[in-house]
């Protein structure tokens, strides 16, 4: 089969990928093969690609916004997933299922998670294999590059969303306005909020304008009006401190990304007192994704989808990288 492998990290322009032939894989104890239809390139990737997170696996395979076909069972696959099934495979891929995280509903804060894409070979290729209790049933009336981003980008912000507790009709801002911030602020919108968007890019602010922005303007002016809350989606520190002042009193910054840049230095009165805070987000529960896809089953959300062949995804990440890209790139092979 046909694969990206991460060969050395590093910036994305000193091309740290190849493009390679390697083995189909196996499926192993309670492991379901999946043909990739499609695969969402996500910023987290790039991460993964350039170094800013650790390398977790030598040589890994990215991508862990996966839609595709289950072809082969491994052992022990209970009978709920069965060959034939369209599935999808998102950040999350294990979990210890005991520890005192895990035991509360927290298994997102689990010390011996593991995540596609990073610990294991991913998506950017034209097979996966994946735990049967970490893939997930997608809604039937999307299509695979628009489901592709809702694997990571929209469970994430639909996390997001929640640890930015916006109030019942409040005014939420939004900072970068990428694969995961057009979602979220779609869901926001189909749950009475007034949204505002802080991003770079004239061709964000019009799709930001068009999907129901009350505003849009750059990525570190000053909304039009007061926040109740606000998630940073751009992995940039320096966005903190102007989304920490667009805070009205009581106030909510959630920040999306696995990386951010350094934060500059606060000051107490300008941007926390009034009880405004921050608040992390580290990736998500199976049950966040469930509730994900059952709100994206009652409320289509329009996926601004740009496909690439799938030897072009050193392309799609230049690209991300470059803040070419409106809406969400996505992998097709």
């Amino acid at each position: 089969m046909a694969a990206w492998r991460v060969r050395s990290p590093g910036p994305i322009s000193t091309h740290p990928l190849d493009y390679v032939v390697t083995a189909i894989p196996e499926p192993g104890e309670g492991e379901v093969l999946i043909a990739v239809t499609a695969c969402g390139v996500c910023r987290t990737d790039l991460h993964v690609v350039e170094g800013d997170l650790p390398v977790h696996r030598p040589y890994v395979v990215p991508g862990h916004e996966v839609v595709g076909e289950v072809v082969g069972l491994g052992p022990s696959v209970g009978s709920d997933i069965a060959i034939g099934d369209r599935v999808g495979v998102a950040w999350l891929r294990h979990t210890c299922g005991q520890c005192r995280f895990c035991v509360r509903d927290a298994e997102n804060l689990c010390p011996r998670s593991t995540y596609t894409g990073w610990d294991a070979d991913g998506g950017y290729a034209e097979f996966i294999t994946a735990p049967a209790a970490y893939v997930h049933s997608l809604p039937s009336h999307y299509t695979d590059v628009e489901l592709a981003p809702l694997l990571c980008a929209g469970i994430i912000g639909f996390r997001s969303l929640r640890r930015a507790q916006l109030p019942l009709g409040g005014r939420l801002g939004i900072y970068g306005f990428g694969g995961s911030a057009h979602i979220t602020a779609q869901v926001a919108l189909a749950q009475g909020a007034e949204v505002h968007v802080m991003t770079r890019g004239d061709q964000a602010r019009e799709l930001a304008l068009a999907l129901g922005a009350a505003s849009a303007q750059g990525a570190a002016d000053p909304p039009p009006v007061l926040l109740d809350s606000a998630i940073l989606f751009a992995p940039a520190g320096e966005l903190v401190l102007p989304a920490l002042e667009a805070l009205d009193r009581g106030g909510t910054l959630a920040i999306a990304g696995i990386h951010l840049s350094d934060v500059p230095q606060l000051n107490y009165q300008r941007h926390l007192f009034q009880e405004r805070q921050i608040r992390s987000v580290s990736s998500n529960t199976r049950e966040d994704a469930r509730e994900f896809l059952s709100f994206a089953d009652l409320h289509h959300i329009e996926v601004t989808g740009l496909p690439y062949a799938l030897d072009r995804a050193d392309e799609a990440l230049n690209d991300l990288s470059s803040g070419r890209i409106a809406g969400a790139a996505v992998l097709v092979p």
